[in-house]
């Protein structure tokens, strides 16, 4: 895709960053991280994320930054103080690069945070909105931080930022608790999740992407907050029933109760794990797609036979 300005992209390796890397004329970017993606032969400088990095070189002539590095959500971290080390990265790390692009002539910076900024779940309450900010766990604290220093330094200093908080994030090539489902969609067994009728936003990495792009260089876009999904909410029933219908199999799913669910999560130590599978977390992107005349490419459809035929071909 063609985009007619000079764009830093930091996470290049990462899973958002990587396919953003290939929608993106080699001629107008400049990547930077500890590791240069595989086959990449354009411009591209080896750089920690924290708060001592000098960025100077790589700034030269950038208008924009779609920053994409992170110290991501780690589940089971045995950090001795977690919070601590999300902020090295995530607010610190930030905040540098932030600044150095501000004083480099930087017109605008684009952040990618997390739906983790407006909280865990909706169960109960409506749809996540812009103004939610309710982080429950250190990476969700470390994000909201970078979203107010960012914030503060636009005020300060003129440079346009804009900030994109994504809900679950599933493509080809997706890991954690997505891979999880996709494996375990593909047994022959039966599944319990019959009962699981709860809502849950997503986005197709194709359609995060184009999103991003569309906040390169529209006006509106400068100085804005958005909530963005694929605009049609699963429950774990419907999600397993698109993959396991993307994989040429019946759904083959039982009615066990959510509430056995949740008891086996407290008896196991595991709450966490199954509230993220059976609770309601609902994001409305009207914002992004009015504000923006934005329409996802992809269907959810389109996305999740995408994921799945890259699994089946990678397992």
């Amino acid at each position: 895709m063609t985009v007619a300005k000079k764009i830093l992209l930091t996470g290049a390796t990462g899973f958002v960053g990587s396919v953003l890397l290939n929608k993106i004329e080699a001629s107008n970017l400049v990547i930077f991280g500890r590791n240069s993606p595989d086959n990449y032969d354009g411009i591209f400088h080896k750089y920690e994320m924290d708060s001592n990095s000098d960025f100077a070189t790589a700034l030269d002539g950038i208008e924009v930054i779609v920053h994409c590095a992170a110290r991501a959500h780690i589940m089971n971290d045995n950090a001795l103080d977690p919070l601590a080390e999300f902020r090295k990265v995530n607010v610190e790390g930030t905040l540098n690069l932030a600044r150095q692009a501000a004083a480099a002539g930087v017109v605008r910076f684009i952040y990618i945070s997390s739906i983790k900024v407006s909280g865990e779940s909706t169960s109960g309450l409506r749809s996540f909105v812009e103004g939610d900010r309710n982080p429950s766990d250190p990476y969700g604290v470390s994000k909201m931080e970078a979203e107010n220093a960012l914030q503060k330094l636009a005020l300060v200093t003129g440079m346009e930022v804009v900030i994109i908080r994504p809900p679950l994030i599933y493509g080809p090539g997706v890991k954690a608790n997505f891979f999880n489902l996709l494996k375990l969609s593909n047994s022959k067994f039966p599944l319990p999740f019959a009962c699981v009728n709860n809502k849950r936003s997503m986005v197709y990495v194709e359609n995060l992407v184009d999103f991003i792009i569309r906040c390169i260089d529209h006006p509106k876009a400068a100085n804005q907050t958005f909530l963005v999904s694929d605009g049609e909410d699963l429950s774990l029933k419907s999600l397993i029933t698109y993959i396991r219908k993307s994989m040429g199999r019946s759904a083959c799913l039982l009615p066990v109760p959510v509430g056995l669910f949740k008891l086996v999560g407290k008896l196991t130590g595991k709450i966490g794990v199954v509230d993220r599978l059976v609770c309601d977390l609902q994001v409305d992107s009207s914002k992004a797609r009015k504000l923006l005349d934005w329409t996802p490419p992809y269907s959810v459809e389109q996305g999740i036979a995408a994921t799945v035929l890259d699994f089946r071909n990678v397992k």
